[in-house]
């Protein structure tokens, strides 16, 4: 049995591994497990998602600690989204033993800085840069009152950022990330480690499809307007067919597309119905409109799905370009759905990603880069 344990602090519960965020949590942990590291796992709950007894397959220990929300977390300088993930009795835990701490995503960095942790090793696991994804869900928002509330969190989450100092190292999800905390941190190591993920293999249908796919969480102010503009700018009066399929549209989606024949909302397809959707596609288009973090379903697409059509900011330093057909514009991205529809996805397209996908994107060699980074071995 190894001796080497882990504490993770969890900003929510990552099972089912169904969304961003805890996907990478989740692979890690069972990656980490495999390798013999002896997990704690520190979580956060959230409303609406249920405590996961599979955790403990993979962990030590499972503590859970109520998220607390409410005035008292809002009215602070200290971020919305770090203050009411606060926890006494999850400090007392932590302090039980001098184990190593991974804290993941800044939304778990309360305590960060507490003197009760000084000398211990503080992992910071980064998944975005927040105070810009922050202002972007701003720009993107439509209702006033969020509005607001994107605004100031951002601004103070721009504050908060420089409670990393007290980090150990930095573990960084993409490139261009990596690189903004390099110029911000120069005294500390940082290093590029993509997201853990479901995927072991590529499972790609070589041939064609006939139709187009975008997916995500469509409530997700990002995804919405992401939605809105392909179904406007780009499907409007064309004759491709367009699927749009993820987590609880917005009606405003669902009417744009309505007025189209050829654009079909799928709303909540399971984890099966999303996987099909991806696979047969012809082409799967992911579209962004914020720089920051890697995004998951990028990931999910080059392992699973057939062609990939994005535009610059969906690659934001993944060293994934090679993989993907990329335009800029409305116009640039019609051009290239032309291009690519008699375009077979054949055996030789597929190599070339295995070979990109399975070195840096390999959950085996970053999970151990991960226990490099933490134990030095």
């Amino acid at each position: 049995m190894s001796d080497r344990h882990l504490h993770i602090i969890s900003f929510d519960v990552p099972y089912p591994p169904n969304y961003g965020g805890v996907i990478d949590v989740f692979y890690k942990i069972r990656e980490l497990n495999a390798k013999g590291i002896r997990l704690h796992l520190h979580i956060i709950e959230y409303p609406g998602r249920d405590r996961a007894p599979e955790l403990n397959e993979y962990c030590e220990e499972v503590f859970y600690y109520p998220r607390l929300t409410g005035i008292k977390s809002a009215f602070s300088l200290i971020p919305y989204i770090v203050k009411s993930r606060r926890s006494e009795e999850m400090m007392q835990n932590l302090l039980k033993d001098k184990h190593p701490i991974l804290f993941e995503g800044l939304h778990s960095c309360y305590y960060i800085s507490d003197p009760r942790l000084s000398g211990r090793e503080l992992i910071y696991r980064e998944s975005n840069i927040e105070h810009s994804y922050y202002l972007n869900l701003c720009k993107a928002e439509h209702h006033f009152g969020k509005k607001a509330y994107f605004l100031v969190e951002s601004l103070k989450l721009r504050l908060f950022q420089k409670k990393l100092k007290y980090a150990s190292a930095m573990l960084v999800v993409s490139e261009d990330d990596t690189a903004y905390l390099k110029r911000h941190f120069p005294e500390k190591d940082v290093y590029y480690l993509p997201s853990f993920h479901a995927n072991r293999e590529l499972n790609i249908l070589e041939g064609s499809g006939d139709y187009t796919l975008y997916h995500g969480n469509i409530e997700v102010p990002e995804n919405e307007a992401a939605a809105a503009f392909l179904i406007k700018k780009v499907f409007a009066g064309t004759t491709f067919k367009l699927i749009i399929a993820g987590m609880n549209p917005p009606q405003r989606i669902v009417q744009l597309a309505a007025k189209h024949a050829n654009i079909e909302v799928i709303a909540n397809p399971d984890d099966e119905e999303l996987f099909t959707l991806i696979r047969n596609a012809h082409v799967n288009i992911l579209v962004t409109f914020q720089a920051t973090g890697l995004k998951l379903k990028l990931l999910n697409t080059l392992y699973n799905g057939r062609h990939c059509l994005v535009n610059p900011p969906m690659l934001n330093g993944t060293g994934l370009n090679s993989l993907c057909h990329i335009a800029s514009t409305a116009e640039e991205l019609t051009e290239e759905l032309k291009n690519l529809e008699n375009k077979q996805f054949t055996h030789a397209d597929a190599m070339e990603r295995q070979e990109v996908l399975m070195n840096a994107y390999s959950n085996d060699l970053n999970a151990d880069r991960t226990i490099s980074v933490i134990f030095g071995s």
